[in-house]
């Protein structure tokens, strides 16, 4: 096995104090004085610029190599063949999704933080047109007409279709939640949205408002912009990358499957989640679902997927377990047909057509095979580099480094902990597990071990979190340490606990996590008249009939300070008999429009059944006097928040 990382030399992200203090959580246990001053000063900007390749496509005849480097906000254009750089493109920021036009004259390039799409001629090497698009724009592709451009916005849940001569939006296709890849069939008459959220699900099951995650792909008419199918995916979560055999008669998607529907000392049985793909299309009929796990050792957060020119193996980046897995193909199809519908749960499976995992480097990304199938290129994200892999040895030959700091600062140590999962038994899972991309997943869980089907708890964002302690939804953990560390010890990470440095580094990097920019606020940060009118109410003193709400009862006692969080307990109603505790802790409002579903264990679907369901008694907020207008107007101000 690999060696994970030599202990980086943490290099104090600036000097002086910093550096001392930096100094000190080295001889202390996860100083939460060094976590502060650490994260103050990567807020201020004072980071280093790591390249962070995430996706990568080589031009049509070969000659250059495509690489987007979301941590440096560019696009890097290396020499095909010996992978020397030819230049730096500037995007906008932290951009996520690229592709090239059929006749490569053109490089697309999504830019999550601005909305926005950055238009590259390949020609001169320099961004021609930049488009707006919606919520957090990810996957991108243009049709071979040339017609349109089509662009899967995350936090929207849609498909922006544009014009592709002016990026004039035409119109907006609905697709599922967290829409994020787009990949078009080999004839280009159809292209495949996946997702990284759970669709709202609407069978229960007998664990009350606990229902089995479902997920699809948005099968979209190229020429008429329409959607012509969707593909339901029953206990699927999250979807990555779709990749198709040059006969189009194979698609293969990336997946997570969760099993959060049991307490997760299911872990030592059959795992928290199933790696898997699915598989559709003319070849296997019928989607079927194949783990790529193995008895003793999991292939965690399949991302990317390769098909050789010859359809004879396919390749699968497992980000979080650090390798490529190489498969054979005539043996999958042989068991996919033998065995239809899902085998998730049966881990002697992969036996059957895994050839080979090839070690890379730190969260394997995207992929770029030669048009002749002799190499594959894999971006490892969190090493600034790409391993070339020898397709027909299933070795890697070579290591291109890109252009980036030498150093390892806290933060990069802490990232690269967050994303492995070499410090839980077998490999199962790591932070990012659950928390997809550093934010969340849409989803309940079981985590503790307090009793099976007890203490359910809804995922939360990750962002922002200073000053939002403690943690858990009854507030059972003080303080990041231990939320990151005793926490999870006794539980995810039994085979390799936290030396107290890696914990510093982990909770540094989750302290760090910066904020999205939040969709629903102006840009001059006034307020619409509507969020204006839910603002009044959410501070208001004294109901519509006159009478004074209770302080306790006000919007605005609980959910206090610039996060929207006293940090307090209280009982406002929705506790479960499930509960070991009848308080729950006040959660932030930040970025509060995303996270779906709502309430301590996920509950309320929407914001507005945490009022209109969930708070006959007034308790939860004195809100039952509202019209739906008036609480209309209220969730708009809360979705700025």
């Amino acid at each position: 096995m690999r060696r994970f990382l030599q202990r980086p030399v943490i290099e104090a992200i600036s000097a002086g104090v910093l550096a001392a203090s930096i100094a000190a959580a080295m001889i202390t246990i996860c100083s939460e004085r060094v976590v502060q001053a650490t994260a103050t000063k990567a807020r201020s900007g004072e980071v280093l610029a790591y390249a962070s390749p995430l996706e990568m496509v080589f031009s049509p005849d070969g000659a250059r190599l495509y690489v987007l480097c979301q941590g440096s906000d560019e696009v890097r254009v290396l020499n095909g063949a010996t992978y020397k750089p030819i230049k730096k493109i500037a995007v906008g920021r932290v951009p996520r999704g690229m592709s090239l036009s059929s006749d490569g004259r053109r490089l697309l390039v999504t830019n999550t933080w601005d909305d926005t799409v950055s238009v590259i001629d390949t020609r001169t090497l320099a961004v021609t047109a930049t488009w707006a698009v919606g919520a957090e724009p990810s996957g991108v592709v243009q049709d071979n007409a040339g017609k349109f451009v089509f662009v899967a916005n995350r936090i929207s849940n849609d498909v922006a279709v544009l014009d592709a001569a002016t990026g004039a939006e035409q119109k907006r296709l609905a697709a599922g939640r967290g829409a994020s890849y787009i990949t078009a069939s080999p004839d280009g008459t159809r292209l495949y949205v996946s997702h990284i959220y759970p669709n709202p699900t609407r069978a229960s099951t007998a664990l009350g408002n606990r229902a089995v995650p479902e997920s699809e792909i948005t099968v979209i008419d190229a020429a008429r912009a329409t959607i012509a199918d969707r593909i339901h995916l029953k206990d699927i979560a999250h979807g990555f990358h779709i990749a198709f055999s040059r006969d189009g008669r194979l698609g293969v998607l990336a997946q997570l499957h969760p099993k959060n529907l049991v307490p997760l000392a299911h872990l030592e049985h059959s795992g928290a989640f199933a790696d898997t793909l699915m598989l559709f299309g003319a070849d296997v009929g019928n989607p079927v679902e194949v783990p790529l796990d193995e008895l003793e050792r999991y292939a965690t957060r399949p991302f990317a997927v390769a098909i050789s020119p010859d359809k004879s193996r396919i390749f699968v980046t497992c980000e979080g377990a650090e390798f490529v897995t190489v498969i054979d193909v005539l043996k999958l199809l042989q068991f996919a047909r033998a065995h239809p519908g899902s085998s998730a749960r049966d881990l002697s499976a992969s036996a059957n057509y895994v050839i080979t995992r090839v070690e890379v480097g730190h969260d394997p990304r995207g992929m770029a095979m030669t048009r002749d199938g002799s190499k594959l290129l894999v971006a490892n994200r969190l090493d600034d580099s790409i391993s070339v892999i020898d397709a027909r040895t299933n070795q890697v030959i070579r290591t291109v480094q890109l252009e980036s700091p030498k150093t390892i600062t806290v933060l990069r140590h802490g990232e690269q902990a967050f994303y492995t999962s070499r410090y839980s038994f077998q490999r199962q899972i790591g932070c990012a597990n659950c928390h997809i991309d550093s934010t969340f997943d849409g989803l309940t869980w079981d985590l503790e071990p307090d009793g099976f089907g007890r203490d359910i708890v809804d995922n939360r964002l990750l962002e922002d979190l200073d000053g939002t302690e403690p943690f858990k939804w009854n507030g059972g953990n003080p303080n990041l340490p231990t939320e990151c560390g005793p926490r999870t010890e006794k539980y995810f990470w039994r085979s390799e606990n936290y030396d107290d440095l890696t914990l510093t580094d982990l909770v540094v990097y989750v302290r760090h996590l910066p904020l999205r920019p939040n969709r629903w606020r102006q840009a001059d940060g006034s307020l619409t008249p509507a969020q204006e009118r839910g603002k009044v109410l959410f501070d208001r003193p004294i109901d519509k009939f006159g009478k004074p709400i209770a302080e306790a009862n006000r919007c605005g006692y609980c959910h206090s300070g610039p996060k929207g969080t006293s940090q307090k307990s209280f009982d406002v109603g929705t506790g479960k008999a499930t509960d070991n505790s009848g308080l729950l802790d006040t959660p932030q409002l930040i970025n509060v429009g995303l996270t779906v579903p709502y309430l301590h264990d996920g509950t309320a679907k929407t914001l507005e059944e945490i009022w209109t369901v969930y708070n006959p008694q007034d308790k939860h907020g004195r809100t039952n006097d509202l019209t739906k207008d008036e609480l209309n107007d209220l969730i708009e101000y809360l979705r700025t928040r």
